[in-house]
């Protein structure tokens, strides 16, 4: 970006006097297309210091052209040990003409190694934890027999099924839109570095939200191309922009005539995508509440576009997290048929249909015949329209089940009728006979409760220190009754009102207000819940100083699915292997 400056470096920018190039007065410069009034100052690309060179100085006045030239890893590491210990030696290092230029305070992310250079490191990558062959249940039960008890180790801990993430990739390529409808998952709702690495293996592409997001996945083992990625920001911070040109990922969204300017500014020769909005009122997150440009503002859009020369590519859309009405997605097919059509009349030729997100188990099937039948009407494959999607609960949710263990129990207070004014406390859980306390909670894994609206449902893993004889149908069937707890369908009979309270010190910290579990439950005792995979991890945080629970892995047992998955991480091993 262009700066007139009299202020100080808050980073190490060191430029190349080898890379300078002159700016014309009153013209667009040719590496950051921003206009530089009456000036034929120098303008300077440069490459970014390590962060752990830090440079404090105060610049002259000048007004410089900074663009960040993309360094390869080679070039990175020509850094590696270099000091420079006064400003005076950085003032030397450059032609003695050069003037020292104002530098916001922004850091371009390090690009993520090459494929080579991780296997060949001595570092084990995050992704590649150990992975047993045991069942998922087998697995909770296996580790929580040494951890039942007072004075046992009670920490919390997810089990994650390998096979029920290839399960759910295989349903949905064996659907009715399986075949057309390629995959970019969307990394927000599980970061897991094994649940990225495993997923890439199957051939799946990503959606990623941000800078920090496409890193971690150029990052994997075995890294997918940047044409595997798309950036599903309709909002994006430049910086963030610069890091995805940086990284080779140009397929990006847009829904509004400022980031048109901020894309044409950083990287004109994006692959830019229109987010339009839909009608989301049958889902649990309503996402039309902050993104998608309506249909009377589309032609608007595509006429900036034009004007910027920037090369539109074709229309996304999102019905909302957790849709819950299948003809939601007829609808937002017909309006992109009809945004499809206005940028013909604009001059531009779309090939390229995003879904977006927000399937459900549940009505999966229902789903997928509805958006074959709407793909045949606006967009036959005679078309050659590309069509993606950014399923994310889909593919992970019943893959994760959490256990956490009982840490405190008592009996349900009785608040005396002098007392009611002074406390309030909900219906629902004034009715509970026992509160227990978990340790995980609303701020940590639970945090689905409060920002994805879901309601958990608990499950025995012990009573009384001793094991469950009853487990529960893993994964969950798609049509299990949710108004209805989960041990009653397990057959508990004997079961008593509880509250469900997580172990910080806010009294917000409630997983479930009231359920229904076995009698006999105490201290030390281990309670599970299924379907945990989205949108748990990603955003748990440590308030109070408690831990994030850790990931066991598994590929699930002896199933067909399980030794496919083996057969998948075996196969990944010898390459690998290999490799280094």
């Amino acid at each position: 970006m262009c700066f007139t400056s009299k202020a100080h470096l808050p980073i190490a920018v060191v430029p190349n006097p080898l890379s300078r190039s002159t700016c014309g007065p009153d013209t667009l410069h040719p590496d950051c297309g921003l206009k530089i009034p009456g000036t034929t100052d120098n303008c300077y690309l440069n490459s970014i210091s390590p962060p752990s060179l830090h440079i404090t100085m105060t610049t002259i006045t000048a007004q410089t052209c900074m663009t960040p030239a993309a360094s390869s890893v080679s070039q990175q590491s020509s850094w590696v040990g270099q000091k420079t210990s006064s400003v005076s030696a950085l003032i030397k290092s450059l032609d003695s003409t050069a003037q020292i230029p104002y530098v916001p305070d922004v850091v371009l992310p390090t690009p993520p190694a090459t494929t080579a250079s991780i296997l060949s490191s001595d570092e084990p990558h995050p992704a590649l934890a150990p992975v047993s062959d045991i069942p998922v249940h087998d697995l909770v039960k296996k580790t929580i027999a040494t951890s039942t008890g007072v004075d046992l180790d009670e920490s919390a801990f997810f089990a994650a099924d390998l096979s029920a993430i290839y399960q759910a990739v295989q349903t949905w390529r064996a659907s009715p839109i399986g075949s057309r409808v390629e995959i970019f998952y969307a990394v927000k709702c599980n970061p897991s570095p094994m649940v990225l690495h495993f997923l890439s293996l199957l051939g799946v592409s990503f959606d990623c939200a941000s800078s920090s997001e496409i890193k971690q996945v150029l990052s994997l083992p075995i890294a997918p191309s940047g044409e595997r990625i798309i950036f599903a920001n309709p909002c994006k911070p430049a910086s963030f922009i610069r890091a995805a040109t940086q990284y080779d990922v140009s397929l990006m969204t847009f829904d509004n005539a400022d980031e048109l300017y901020k894309v044409k500014r950083i990287n004109p020769n994006a692959k830019l995508v229109l987010r339009i909005l839909t009608d989301d009122s049958k889902s649990l997150c309503r996402l039309g509440l902050k993104f998608g440009a309506p249909l009377d503002s589309c032609p608007g859009l595509l006429r900036v576009a034009r004007q910027l020369r920037l090369n539109v590519v074709g229309v996304s859309f999102h019905v909302g997290s957790g849709c819950k009405d299948p003809m939601q997605f007829a609808d937002a097919v017909w309006r992109a048929r009809k945004v499809f059509d206005m940028g013909k009349e604009a001059g531009f030729n779309f090939d390229l249909l995003d879904i977006g997100g927000g399937f459900e188990r549940e009505t999966f099937d229902e789903m997928a015949l509805v958006l074959r039948d709407s793909f045949d009407l606006y967009f036959p494959e005679s078309s050659g329209v590309r069509i993606i999607a950014e399923p994310g609960r889909f593919l992970v949710s019943s893959a994760f089940t959490l256990a956490t263990s009982i840490i405190a129990s008592r009996r349900t207070p009785k608040i005396e009728a002098s007392e009611q004014a002074q406390v309030v406390v909900e219906e629902e859980t004034k009715s509970a006979d026992v509160m227990y306390y978990i340790n995980d909670g609303v701020y940590g894994s639970f945090n689905c409760i409060m920002f994805d609206h879901q309601i958990v449902h608990p499950h025995p893993l012990t009573i009384g220190h001793r094991l469950a004889t009853v487990a529960p149908p893993f994964p969950p069937p798609p049509n299990v009754q949710r108004d209805v707890d989960l041990p009653v369908q397990m057959g508990y009979s004997n079961v008593e009102k509880t509250s469900v309270w997580g172990p910080t010190c806010d009294s917000i910290d409630c997983v479930r207000q009231l359920v229904d579990l076995p009698k006999g439950m105490d201290v030390g005792d281990w309670i599970g819940w299924s379907e945990m995979g989205a949108y748990t991890l990603c955003a748990a945080s440590t308030f109070n100083g408690f831990d994030r629970s850790p990931v066991l892995w598994t590929t699930g047992g002896n199933t067909a699915d399980a030794h496919a998955v083996r057969a998948i991480l075996d196969s990944f091993a010898t390459t690998a292997t290999s490799l280094r």
